[in-house]
């Protein structure tokens, strides 16, 4: 896979997928409460540093060619 997430972009997926994923387990009687594991995408495309969208639209926030 070709990395194309850099630095800030990347610490900042972590945190806001790993947030959105405690969201779920700490509001166990939300009736939207699904909507907190879209943080799984975020958390997945940081860790992985490549993000599908960003292939697809040619960005690249990842200084290292």
């Amino acid at each position: 896979m070709t990395k194309n997430v850099g630095g800030i972009d990347r610490i900042l997926r972590i945190v806001i997928g790993a947030a959105l994923i405690a969201g779920f387990f700490l509001n166990p009687q939300g009736s939207y409460r699904w909507l907190y594991l879209i943080g799984i995408v975020p958390l997945a495309t940081g860790l992985m540093s490549s993000c599908l969208l960003y292939r697809l639209v040619g960005v690249s926030t990842c200084k290292i060619k």
